[in-house]
């Protein structure tokens, strides 16, 4: 008895195995008496029968364990053997399509970091902007994105127009009838757009990064400064018009630029500075610079002044107002018990003996209202600002009690002419000085 195996070979498949053969079973051979009656020998025989049929059975169980045994033994020889013919191969034939196959993904903006890799990198706040490869779009798909965009702008103009109108936010029903189009289609734009926004910003990060780099130590710090360039990104791409000859990376660099050096100059600093001082003010540190490598000194303002032509007044001014802002909570100890704060001298409003100065003059001025009549008590209120509120005309006082503008002038001059004649006004002089 013997078993073969074979596989027919094939180019894609590993050579086939050898051919294993099964040894030949033996008969059993049993020597058992014969008796001489005609019943016994019937069940000897029959006995002989079944003892070895379960012989050769169990014979021929072992038998293919073993032959099983071997051909799993060669199966991965020769696996291994067709692994390292197939390796060659996929060097030598297969490895250019794969490499034309990843420079096509790479082109495409398919290749991106590990999600796992990514999130040890977030944790370890190791993460760097710079080495996320992305592509970036063919022409048709910048044709594409930056339509979408600019179907979401008018949208978005058109929301704010009927909000403005209707003054609450309009629902999409009313967006719909407001534009003209199918509800379904609100929902397509809003979607789109938002699409096509991740899709601009994942393909030209590196585009941003490498702006933004150049920028850092301004006042930003670099995550700021992507932001805002991927603002820029988007309101370029708005405006892009792809039927230019274009490409969408050279025209969006100057958004990305203009978006990262107006956040510089808005948000860099606790007091904001105009615009053009923030120009000037580059100007004066390059002319700064530029002279101490020369002379070997800091220059007056005058001679920055005369090397930037502008005026020596306009260059103290910026000087000025450009310094950084100090913390009254800063220390100015060693030992740190002692703040700014604390040895600088305020307004002399503050000082204990101004206050009670003012207290006690205060309580003078009430006892002289309080001889008058309410409705002159209250004119001269008004009219001096005894309240602390701003001084009002007779005019507006007028308006305010319903009397004309001469009723509310000789209701003051009554008012005054009484108070002159009381003795407690000499009570106010000892506070005038």
């Amino acid at each position: 008895m013997a078993i073969t195996t074979g596989i027919c070979p094939s180019p894609n498949q590993p050579p086939p195995l050898p051919t294993l053969s099964l040894p030949t079973l033996t008969p059993l051979k049993t020597n058992l008496p014969f008796p001489s009656s005609k019943f016994g020998a019937n069940l000897v025989s029959n006995d002989a029968l079944v003892n070895g049929a379960a012989a050769e059975a169990v014979a021929l169980a072992r038998a293919v364990a073993v032959v099983t045994r071997d051909a799993a033994a060669v199966r991965v020889g020769s696996s291994e053997v067709w692994s390292c013919n197939e390796s060659g191969n996929y060097e030598s034939g297969g490895g250019m399509m794969v490499r034309r196959k990843k420079r096509r993904r790479r082109r495409k903006g398919l290749e991106c970091f590990d999600d796992e890799e990514r999130k040890m990198e977030l944790e370890d706040g190791r993460f760097s902007f710079g080495v996320v490869r992305y592509g970036y779009l063919s022409p048709r798909e910048e044709a594409e994105c930056c339509m979408s965009l600019k179907e979401g702008a008018k949208l978005e103009s058109e929301r704010t127009r009927v909000t403005e109108a209707q003054e609450h936010e309009p629902t999409s029903k009313q967006l719909a009838n407001a534009m003209r189009i199918k509800m379904s289609s609100i929902d397509k734009v809003i979607c789109n757009r938002r699409e096509s926004q991740e899709r601009i910003i994942k393909s030209y990060r590196g585009l941003v990064v490498s702006v933004a780099s150049s920028y850092q130590g301004k006042g930003l710090s670099l995550q700021d400064l992507i932001q805002e360039g991927s603002i820029g990104l988007l309101r370029g791409a708005e405006k892009f018009d792809p039927e230019r000859g274009l490409k969408l990376s050279t025209y969006v660099y100057w958004w990305i630029r203009q978006a990262i050096i107006r956040a510089i100059e808005n948000k860099s600093r606790i007091i904001r500075l105009p615009g053009h001082m923030c120009g000037v003010m580059a100007k004066i540190t390059k002319a700064k610079i530029s002279f101490n490598q020369r002379f070997q000194r800091l220059p007056s303002h005058d001679e920055i002044a005369e090397m930037i032509n502008v005026q020596a007044s306009i260059v103290r001014l910026v000087c000025e107002r450009s310094r950084l802002p100090l913390s009254l909570d800063r220390v100015v100890t060693d030992q740190g018990c002692m703040a700014l704060q604390d040895i600088i001298r305020g307004p002399d409003e503050m000082m204990p003996e101004t206050m009670l100065k003012k207290q006690l003059m205060k309580q003078e001025v009430e006892k002289l209202l309080n001889t008058l009549s309410d409705r002159e008590a209250e004119v001269l209120r008004l009219h001096f600002g005894l309240n602390g509120d701003t001084p009002q005309s007779f005019e507006e006082i007028g308006r305010l009690l319903k009397l004309s503008r001469e009723r509310v002038r000789q209701i003051n001059s009554i008012a005054l002419s009484k108070l002159k004649q009381t003795s407690t006004l000499d009570d106010l002089k000892l506070y005038i000085v």
